[in-house]
């Protein structure tokens, strides 16, 4: 493991091994294995950006399971999922403001990018796993409209 998010998440593994958090362990250990998965597929080791989209795109799942969940009336379930969120969100780096990524967003449409797609090619990268993509995808809507 080079990148320093990986130590953490390892060391942090350890940790709640050693103090018995089934919960933080079940997480960590879950969100690792999802990185040797994309190492495995990428054939290269990822870096601290590849591990954060690992990272973000566990959090949707979970939040994505827990939305279900809450609609079936499954509201433990929806709250164990809220939890595993909770704890993952810790690894990511610190998140944006919405006023931020509009600025970036009318940053990136003053450059020429008047279409949905290219400008949300220029966004994602600039904000991966420090903002949510559905949002950043209502600014853009809002932004090209007005």
């Amino acid at each position: 493991m080079s990148s320093g998010l990986k130590t953490r998440l390892q060391n942090d593994l350890n940790t709640a091994r050693k103090e018995r958090d089934k919960l933080r362990t079940l997480v960590l250990s879950t969100v690792i294995s999802e990185v040797r998965n994309r190492e495995i597929d990428d054939r290269a080791e990822l870096d601290d950006d590849g591990v954060v989209q690992v990272v973000s795109r566990a959090i949707k799942q979970r939040k994505d399971a827990s939305t279900q969940m809450r609609d079936a009336g499954r509201g433990e379930l929806a709250d164990q999922e809220d939890a595993q969120s909770a704890i993952l969100e810790e690894y990511l780096p610190e998140g944006m403001s919405e006023d931020e990524v509009r600025g970036i967003v009318r940053e990136i449409i003053a450059s020429g990018a008047d279409q949905m797609g290219p400008l949300m090619g220029q966004l994602m990268p600039r904000i991966r796993g420090r903002f949510d993509g559905k949002e950043a995808n209502r600014i853009v809507r809002e932004e090209l409209q007005s």
